[in-house]
Parts: structure tokens; C-alpha cells; sequence
């Protein structure tokens, strides 16, 4: 491992800033529409919309002090949130969820000021949509919270767990019974969200299309995810996937990717996005947008007390915690040391292909790191950062050099935070959490972990 001299140090501290980002200012007060109109739209994912984008408006019109706050139906998949100021004037948010391509069309044709998403937005759609500014920019693209897609089983289902490969052939109808798969039950029978849906899109690209893959034509489709959870608790031949929050009565699968171990969808292995199924869920809006109740919705999402209501609606929040790590034999001795003396915290920074460049989402990481290790007083010397790449470029010296200089990016926006490091270090390409055969894998295995003593 990399130490790092107190001549070093203390460079690297006088050239950071040595406090934390100051928060964003609160509205004083946020304007309410004439004639009981809307004061904001949002449009798109299900799997938001149908649980998570209620609950945060509720939670926002409590803290900006209205009262009565409602959540109510106002059509299929579309619901109503309602609040009454100190005077008795009412404000209205719709929320109709869709699917998420929806939300984008929404964007563009001004319908809506927030896009809710479960995938990034696609180029296509970033290009369609470019008259409205970068979406893909800090501003324009928000990271709200993390989920996982589980797939599920009826709960006297005796099979354990599936790879990733598995699942792509089972729902290709490649494979067509339990007995394949060392299960009982007969035919296979397969439950799946619509088109529309961001949870399919991931789905698609995680499985499917990363096997070269597609859908059976006989699958069920769903708009709803509460319908196609319990529809395949009432079926012990069927198998679906959904996301955490609706897998209900079902019975969820461990999934290993590649070389990895099977994982199960718990919230530590979804949180570091280590899960091979796991996934971001998102607000999109223009850059410039003027609509103060957006503005203030993604402010209050990205807040703790936005991250507990995600916590509490169960997707995984971005609240920076430590946590246990089991060794294995297959672990490098340093690997080892640290599992024997520290904890891991439940929070990674991913790359791009021979980058060590942050994303909007790894710097508002960085700021919620800091905060955990100010609260736990582990700001001096009781820090590891542990980096590691893919194995893509066949050349072990530059992979390695690479993920140490990942570890190293991380590195430099915490001293901005006065965070006195113990050591750095490069890992290579060990240890895998995704199969190296797709870009969507190798992404995930790019990363950088943050261990504290």
C-alpha cells in the first residue's frame, strides 16, 4: 500500500479547501400557482412514482411547512400530492409514473418539469432533448437513490440462486423448465414489466442485451409492479423481476455475475452497487430549469432527511455506512488485513473506460463520506482507499497503475475536505463483482472502495 508522508500531507491540505461544501440555501418560502393549478409535474418511472416520488413530495411540503399533506389517486398509475399552507391555500404536485421513456418525452414537450427515471437517460434521448441543455451535466442529471432488481419466485421455490448468463437464457424461453436448472415445477413460466418501463430497460441491457438476447414472446407484461410481484407469489412456475421495494411475497434469487460469487439483493450489496442487478434511480430536469418546486424537490431528495424517506419507501439510500466483509480464500493478503482490522463503508466510485475522472454522483459522494468521517471523528489517519480496474487493456502493470490512480482521484477530493488519509493502494483487476465481457461489468469492477479503522 501507498503511505503517504507528512510532508505530502500537509501539501496536498494547504492547496484543498478544508471545509466541506457549504449546504445549498432553503427557500424562504416557495410560490403556489393561481386558479389550483399544478405547481409541479413529474413524469415517468413506475418504480418511482408509484411509491418513492409521492413520499418525497409529501416529505417536502411537511418541511416547508404545510399541513394535511395527502397522497391521493388521480388516475392509472397517477397520483395527486396535496398540502395546505398556514393561510388555507391548497398546492397540488402531480405525479404520474408511467414508465420512464415517458418522463423523457414529457421533458421535451414541457408537460413536465422533473423526468423520474430507473436508467440514464440514453444518448438518443440526451440528443433529442439538447435544445434544453446538458441532462447529462450535474445539473441536469440527479442520482436520488439506489435500487436493485430482484428476481423473484413463488416463496416454495427450492432454487437458491441463477448467474446472470442463466437468467438470459431462461428469459429468452431458451430455457423452458425448472428441471434445467436443477429445480422441479415443470414449464418455466415468465413475468415481466412493459416496454414503457425503466426497470425493463435495465433489465434489457443488464441480461438480456449484454447476452445478445431477447425477451420471449410469450412473457407476461406488466405496468404496474405491485400486480406482476403478487402475480408471481400466486405462481409456483413463475419467475419475475421487479424492484426492491415490491418483491412482496416473493422470493427473492442470489445472482453472480462473471467470476463473482452469487449475491443476494441486500441493501449494503445494492448500496456499493456491487450487486450484479443493482441500479440508479433518477430526477432529470433542464439545467436552467426556473420551477422552484423542482429545484426544491431535488434539494430535499438529495438531503437526509430525503435519504431516510428512500430508506423508509425500502430503495437503498445514499447515507454513507459501515459495514462488516466476510474474507474468502480468493482474496489478496492486503485485502485480508483490512477485513481483519477495519470496516468497509457502503459506498463506491465507479469509472469510465481508462478514466479517472468523478461523475456528478461520486462527488456528491465525496461530501457524504466526509460528513460520515467528521460524525465518527475518523477525519486523521483512519482512512484506506483501495482501487481497482479491468482487465480489458491485457497489460497487468497499467491495469494496476490505473486503479491505484483512481484511489488516488478519490484521494485528492477528500484532502479538499481535510481528510488526513492512512494509505492508498491498487488492487488490479482482483476481484471481480461483474462479469469483464460487457462494458456494463467492466464499469462496475472500475472502482475504488473507502475502508476506515
Amino acid at each position: 500500500m501507498l503511505r503517504l508522508s507528512p510532508a505530502r500531507t500537509a501539501r496536498l491540505l494547504l492547496g484543498g479547501l478544508l471545509a466541506l461544501t457549504a449546504p445549498l440555501t432553503t427557500l424562504a418560502a416557495l410560490p403556489l400557482p393561481a386558479s389550483g393549478q399544478p405547481a409541479l409535474h413529474i413524469q415517468g418511472s413506475n418504480t418511482i412514482g408509484a411509491k418513492l416520488g409521492p413520499a418525497l413530495v409529501g416529505g417536502l411540503l411537511e418541511k416547508e411547512g404545510f399541513s394535511n399533506v395527502r397522497i391521493e389517486d388521480s388516475g392509472l398509475n397517477e397520483q395527486r400530492v396535496t398540502g395546505q399552507d398556514a393561510q388555507g391555500r391548497m398546492v397540488n404536485i402531480e405525479v404520474a409514473a408511467h414508465g420512464s421513456g415517458t418522463g423523457f418525452v414529457a421533458l421535451g414537450q414541457g408537460s413536465a418539469a422533473l423526468a423520474a427515471s430507473s436508467r440514464p437517460i440514453k444518448d438518443s434521448e440526451a440528443a433529442s432533448l439538447a435544445a434544453l441543455g446538458d441532462l447529462k451535466s450535474p445539473e441536469g442529471e440527479q442520482v436520488i437513490a439506489i435500487d436493485g432488481l430482484a428476481v423473484i419466485l413463488h416463496p416454495a421455490n427450492p432454487l437458491q440462486s441463477l448467474s446472470v448468463e442463466q437468467l438470459a437464457q431462461v428469459f429468452a424461453g431458451e430455457v423452458k423448465t425448472w428441471e434445467e436448472l436443477g429445480g422441479r415445477g415443470g414449464a418455466i413460466r415468465l413475468y415481466a414489466r412493459d416496454d414503457n418501463s425503466g426497470t425493463f430497460d435495465t433489465f434489457k441491457e443488464l441480461v438480456l442485451a449484454s447476452h445478445g438476447k431477447s425477451l420471449a414472446a410469450g412473457a407476461q407484461r406488466f405496468e404496474s409492479s405491485n400486480q406482476l410481484s403478487d402475480a408471481v407469489s400466486r405462481d409456483p412456475q413463475g419467475i419475475g423481476f421487479i424492484g426492491l421495494p415490491y418483491i412482496r411475497q416473493a422470493k427473492p434469487l442470489a445472482i453472480s455475475a462473471g467470476d463473482s460469487q452469487p449475491m443476494p439483493p441486500t441493501a449494503e450489496l445494492v448500496a456499493t452497487e456491487d450487486y450484479p442487478l443493482s441500479r440508479r434511480l433518477f430526477f432529470y430536469m433542464k439545467p436552467s430549469e426556473s420551477n422552484l418546486w423542482a429545484q426544491a424537490l431535488v434539494r430535499f431528495a438529495h438531503s437526509p432527511s430525503g435519504q431516510e424517506i428512500v430508506a423508509r419507501n425500502g430503495f437503498v439510500s445514499q447515507t454513507v455506512k459501515a459495514m462488516q466483509v466476510e474474507a474468502n480464500g480468493e482474496m489478496p493478503p492486503a485485502y485480508r488485513e483490512l477485513i481483519d482490522h477495519a470496516q468497509r463503508l457502503a459506498v463506491n466510485f465507479r469509472f469510465d473506460e481508462g478514466s479517472a475522472e468523478l461523475d456528478s454522483k461520486a462527488l456528491r459522494d465525496v461530501r457524504r463520506v466526509v460528513r460520515y468521517l467528521k460524525d465518527n471523528n475518523k477525519m486523521m489517519s483512519q482512512v484506506v482507499l483501495v482501487g481497482f480496474a479491468d482487465p480489458r487493456n491485457n497489460d497487468p502493470a497499467r491495469t494496476e497503475l490505473l486503479s491505484k490512480l483512481r484511489a488516488m482521484a478519490v484521494q485528492r477530493e477528500l484532502v479538499k475536505s481535510g481528510v488526513l488519509l492512512r494509505s492508498i493502494s491498487g488492487l488490479g483487476d482482483a476481484m471481480p463483482v461483474a462479469s469483464n465481457d460487457s462494458e456494463t461489468g467492466r464499469k462496475k469492477n472500475r472502482r475504488v472502495e473507502v475502508w476506515v479503522y
